[in-house]
């Protein structure tokens, strides 16, 4: 199955709440737990970061900034919201504010500075530079979302199970494209 098959059968399944059996919509998306939310905002900062790789092996390196541009935004609205609110929601119910979450902040930081820099390559036409930051900053992703898709998420999930329908309402709001 293709990426795009993929969505359309994500798009058309209805997920249910376990606790109250709700249906949560975001974005058209039916969503029932913050992992599956949260992964579905890691794959759309995905696509947006590869329409930028392939805008740059085009040589279009306008195409490439506004793509990239696009990206970046999607992706810091996506650490903002984590940060602004997943986060502090998950260690105030917790009390581990040391733990993963403390991880995550420290590699939306190394993050932001391969943007900035990645963004700085771009804006002076600097390709080559460009691709060799942008695998880096590839690689760290990855590594990232894997750790927040198979580790974070799910306890976030278990912990946060009564506050799931009004948490993933503010996530949704707060990721939304203008």
């Amino acid at each position: 199955m293709n990426g795009k098959t993929f969505l359309i059968a994500v798009k058309e399944t209805r997920l249910r709440a376990p606790e109250n059996g709700n249906v949560i919509s975001v974005s058209g998306y039916h969503m029932s737990t913050i992992r599956s939310f949260m992964t579905e905002d890691h794959r759309r900062c995905d696509d947006l970061f590869a329409d930028a790789e392939q805008a740059v092996g085009k040589k279009n390196i306008a195409a490439a900034t506004a793509a990239f541009e696009h990206f970046r935004s999607a992706t810091l609205a996506h650490f903002d919201c984590e940060e602004k609110t997943l986060f502090p929601t998950f260690e105030a119910k917790t009390g581990m504010t040391m733990g993963p979450t403390q991880v995550m902040r420290m590699e939306h930081v190394q993050m932001r500075a391969l943007m900035d820099d990645a963004a700085a390559a771009l804006a002076n036409g600097d390709a080559d530079d460009y691709l060799g930051l942008a695998e880096t900053l590839l690689i760290m992703m990855q590594q990232h979302n894997m750790k927040e898709e198979n580790i974070l998420y799910p306890m976030c999930d278990q912990h946060l199970a009564a506050e799931t329908p009004e948490l993933l309402a503010r996530l949704e709001a707060e990721t939304a494209e203008p």
